[in-house]
Parts: structure tokens; C-alpha cells; sequence
């Protein structure tokens, strides 16, 4: 027979691996959704507009 602490650290680790998978998931949709594309475009085009001088 298990002990209680033995199904709880069964139950706190499968719920936080759907909890990963499920961030995970979301993240990715995120990032591929087609309308965030000109925001990471943009995102990544800015540090090449700055001066392109040492700051004084």
C-alpha cells in the first residue's frame, strides 16, 4: 500500500508536467500567431537603428 506522501508526490508531479506541457504549448502559439510577427520583426530590427557611435 502507498503512504500518502507517495501519491501526493505522484499527483504534484504529474500535475506540474501537464502544468509545463500546457505553458509550453502556450508560449509556442504565442509566438507563431501570424499577428505578433510585425512585433518581433520590429523588436528585432531596433537594436540596429540606434547610433552607431561609442556613448559618450
Amino acid at each position: 500500500m502507498d503512504s500518502p506522501h507517495d501519491t501526493l508526490v505522484l499527483v504534484s508531479k504529474t500535475f506540474g508536467l501537464f502544468y509545463l506541457i500546457a505553458l509550453s504549448v502556450a508560449v509556442l502559439v504565442y509566438v507563431y500567431w501570424p499577428s505578433n510577427r510585425r512585433k518581433f520583426d520590429r523588436a528585432a530590427q531596433a537594436i540596429l537603428q540606434g547610433e552607431d557611435k561609442p556613448w559618450r
